[in-house]
Parts: structure tokens; sequence; C-alpha cells
């Protein structure tokens, strides 16, 4: 008998052991890599002008999101709420000045996440953003198993290292350069790519799974980027912008001055007049080329990266994921830079590569997602439980999330517009008017927040007012609106808020707005907003 136990126990451990093995082998790795201020930019979404044939072969046997957008189109703020999965409201950072451990809650990151399940993570260039909001430490040890690597030729990106036509060195927007000339020979995403790939190579043979997350620099600006990526793009064949004017009924409030741009040496050269005064257009086309060829350069570090992976046989183990924070406008509306709620520097490419699952198709999903989606679906992709959905309204500190579980796409496919679905975004402003700190201004600076839901059909946006003490938006405050009907106006261009609706309309909605509970989130108020108002036009004039 005490032999049969002792047989059956060991069994027992062998089978128990076993299982564990399996369920090791089911996770899969993870590359996360991220771009900075990369638009859809990309051959695989359709531009025709860029060449990026690394991140669209990596789309071809990918899922390929079409319709994603940012939380915030700023750094860090949209960051931090990816990688937390909270909205900006929730984390509270709409800056760069706050931790949000400490500011709102000590909320669960991604790679936190992963590392509490057994994974070694790990992180190479700018992926949290830098300084105050990570705790100058890229929230190690909470999120990394080792510290965050930085590549040591960045301290010279604020520096005089664009030589400009006077033979002098200058602080420029454009700065394509000879590498070997730099300090070191080398550049920060070449730096960055060759410590990703050294980290890889010393995760290939281990029994742990990893989480690699690695975050290039550019297109960011300063456009220092070697110089042999601007005869990709001729300048003869370079175009303006579709619609690079100032819409005519956009809200003062809508509007971002570029200050970061407008700060650079050879931008102030031009002499330009604040806040909307046009660049001149032979320098627009300089901007686009540089800002065209910064993708292209970005594209060939994630072209080692991903040839890394294969000669270390991990392609088929390991989860690729890749992203941007935000978009870049590159003078549509008059704009450039980020700052605002318009497709251009909201959307995002959002791609993800799933051994075993997308090897050898193609699919794109339409339907709107977010960033704040990102979380659960890789959790779920790589073999691990999901979080579950945050409660309507809560700022609890338990591991939750504000976005939605996306694996579901992978299985099934998109058969039919989601017309319920939505994407939500939002930007705070100083004032009504363009000020020098509209782009980015101080928490105590904020009185307006312009929250914006993007639809199948409409861009919504309402400027509300905002109390930066109490982080309180006053829904029956609304500064201005803007409505862009995409079917007839997928620029946004034509603002339709005023011309549509008459002022019984917007008061009728205001009280429909303050009769719901306070429960109900500002999302929520909003869709709920936008579905009367837009049922109001189809029966009253059929313009929708």
């Amino acid at each position: 008998m005490y032999l049969f136990i002792r047989t059956c126990f060991l069994l027992l451990l062998l089978h128990t052991l076993a299982a564990g093995a399996a369920g090791r082998t089911e996770r899969k790795n993870v590359l996360f890599i991220m771009a900075d201020d990369l638009r859809t930019s990309l051959g695989c979404y359709d531009d025709s002008v860029v060449k990026s044939p690394n991140i669209d072969q990596l789309a071809s046997k990918s899922h390929v999101f079409l319709n994603a957008y940012a939380q915030q189109a700023v750094c860090a703020p949209s960051r931090i709420s990816m990688l937390t999965s909270r909205r900006p409201d929730t984390t509270r950072l709409y800056d760069f000045n706050s931790y949000w451990r400490v500011h709102s809650g000590n909320y669960t990151t991604l790679p936190q996440y992963f590392k509490s399940k057994g994974y070694f993570t790990m992180s190479v260039g700018k992926v949290f953003h830098p300084g105050i909001a990570s705790n100058h430490t890229d929230d190690y040890p909470y999120s990394w198993s080792i510290p965050a690597y930085h590549p040591a030729s960045y301290r010279f990106e604020k520096e005089k290292m664009c030589r400009g036509e006077d033979g002098k060195l200058h602080i420029n927007l454009l700065c394509a350069v000879n590498v070997t000339e730099q300090p070191g020979g080398t550049l920060p995403d070449l730096e960055s790519t060759d410590e990703a790939v050294r980290l890889l190579k010393s995760r290939a043979n281990s029994h742990d799974p990893f989480f690699l997350a690695v975050g290039f620099h550019k297109p960011h600006i300063p456009f220092r980027i070697p110089q042999e990526y601007l005869s990709l793009y001729p300048l003869d064949k370079m175009t303006l912008a579709p619609d690079p004017d100032v819409p005519k009924l956009l809200p003062p409030v809508a509007y971002n001055p570029w200050m970061d741009v407008r700060k650079r040496e050879d931008v102030q050269k031009l002499n330009i007049s604040f806040p909307y005064g046009p660049i001149p257009k032979d320098f627009q086309l300089r901007i686009r080329q540089h800002y065209y060829a910064a993708v292209s350069y970005v594209d060939s570090q994630v072209g080692r990266l991903l040839s890394a992976l294969d000669e270390l046989q991990l392609t088929n183990s390991t989860v690729v994921v890749f992203t941007s924070d935000h978009g870049w406008s590159l003078g549509e509306h008059g704009e450039w830079a980020k700052y605002s709620n318009f497709d251009v520097t909201t959307r995002v490419p959002l791609i993800f590569f799933v051994p075993g699952v997308t090897t050898n198709y193609d699919k794109v999903v339409r339907n709107m997602v977010e960033l704040v989606d990102v979380f659960p679906t890789v959790s779920h992709l790589a073999g691990l439980s999901a979080p579950q959905h945050c409660p309507e309204v809560s700022f609890q500190k338990e591991l939750c999330t504000e976005g939605h579980n996306r694996a579901s796409t992978f299985r099934f496919r998109e058969g039919r517009r989601d017309e319920e679905g939505v994407a939500f975004s939002q930007y705070p402003r100083p004032a009504d008017t363009p000020q020098v700190n509209s782009d980015l201004p101080d928490l105590k600076d904020i009185k307006v927040m312009g929250y914006s839901l993007r639809t199948w059909d409409y861009r919504y946006t309402l400027w509300l007012g905002f109390n930066p003490k109490t982080f309180q938006v006053n829904v029956s405050d609304v500064h201005a609106g803007e409505l862009y009907m995409l079917e007839d106006d997928p620029s946004q261009d034509n603002n339709t808020y005023n011309s549509i609706f008459s002022d019984s309309d917007h008061t009728v909605v205001m009280k429909k707005m303050a009769s719901l509970p306070p429960t109900v989130r500002l999302q929520m108020r909003m869709k709920l907003q936008l579905c009367y108002l837009t049922a109001g036009m189809k029966t009253s004039g059929g313009k929708a």
C-alpha cells in the first residue's frame, strides 16, 4: 500500500510539474516597440510617400488596427495612460510634472504586471517619459527587473549639434547629420537598437519569458537623423499638406501654436508671426521631408530588431507589438507638432504579431480602438489573464483596465461597423485663445479641457471649463465645440458645430446632460449627447 501511495504521489507530482512546464511554454515573450510622435505615416496605413519596408513586412503577418487613438496627444500623459490602462482624468497627469503613483494612485503598469507573473522585464530608450513623470527612474524597480537603459548620446539632443548654412552649430529643427561626426560616432536610436539586440541575445536561452520594451526617440524633433535618409525623399517630390490653412471655423481654443517648433533656431530665423503665421512653403516641404526621413530611420531600427528575433530563433515564441504614443501634425490645419485633438495627432499605428495566430495572414480592424486597450490585449495574447474592466466610476488601486481586451478580434473577422464604438481623447488649454503655454500648460494653469469623441461618422469635441485644484470638469461651462462630418470632411476642416445646432438644441442637450446621475462618466455623457444631436440632424434635415 505504501509503495502504491508513493507511486501515485510521484505520478501526481510529475503531472503537476509537466502541467506547470506546459503553462510556462504557453506564455510568450513580448517585444514591445514604441516610436515617439509617429503618426500613421506608414505604407501599411496607405501612406504613398513613406518608405517603411520593415514595419510593412511586420504588418503583412500581423493584426493591424487601422483606427487606434491616443488618449492625450503629448508624450508623458499618453505613455502613462497606455502603460497603466487608465485615462488621463484617472492618472491626473496632463503635463510632465507629477508621478502618478504619488499624485493619483498606485496603479499597476503593463511591464509591472508581467514582472509579477515571472517575466524578466527590460526597458530600452524612451518607454516611460523620463523625469518626474516616472520618478526619475523610469518606474524602476516597480516595472523593470533591471534599471532602464538610456543611450548616452541622448544628452546631445538639446545641444548645438546641427550644422547650419553658416557652418556653425545650432539648435535646429532640421538636423540631418553625418553620424561619424557625432559624439561617439552614433545616435540615440542606433545605441538603443544595439542594446536591445544585446538584451535579446542574453535572454535567448533563458527558461523565463521576457518582456522587452524598446522606445525609439524618433521621429520626435529635432530631426537629428543620419543624413542619408533624406535621399529617400527628394525635395522636388515632396508636397504640402492637403489642408495647410487654419480652418475658418476652428475655435481659437482648439488651435495649438506649436511653440516647441518655433523655439528652434532655424525656425526663429523665419520671423513667423504668433500664433497663426504660416511657415514659408519651402520650409514646410523641408519639414515634411525630414519627418518622413526620420520615419524611415526608425523603420530601419525596427528591421534590425526583427532580424535579431529571427536569428535567435525567438520569432515563434515572441509577441511583437508596434505602436506610438501619439501622432504629429505636418501642416494640416496650419498646425505642426502634436498638442491637439485632430486625427493627425491622436491616431497612431497599432500592430500585433502573435506567433501561431497571425502568421501567414494579413488582417486589419477598422473599428475604433484606444491605447488604453493595449494593456489587457497584450496580456491576453501573451498567455496571461487580462485585467478586468474598472467600475464605471473608480479610482480604485486594484488592478483593472479602463480599456477593452481586443483579443476577440483576432479570432473573428470584423463583420460590420461597430456604430457604438468610440475613441476618447482630451487636451488641456490655459485659455480660450492661443497662448505661449497653450501646447503644454502646467496643471495649475489649465482652465479648459477639450474632450473629443471619434466615431465612424464624427469627430465631436467639447471644450469645457476645468478646475485644476479639484480636477473637476464643468459640463455646463461650454467654451467651444467642434463637429466634423467625416464622410464629407475626412480631414476635419469644416466645423459644423455652430451652423448645424441652434441655441435651443444646445439648451435642451445641456439640460439632459445636467440631469444625468453624477456617476455617469463624461465619455458616456458626450456619447449620449452626440447621439441626440445627430439623431435630430437626421430627422430634421438628413444632413448626417
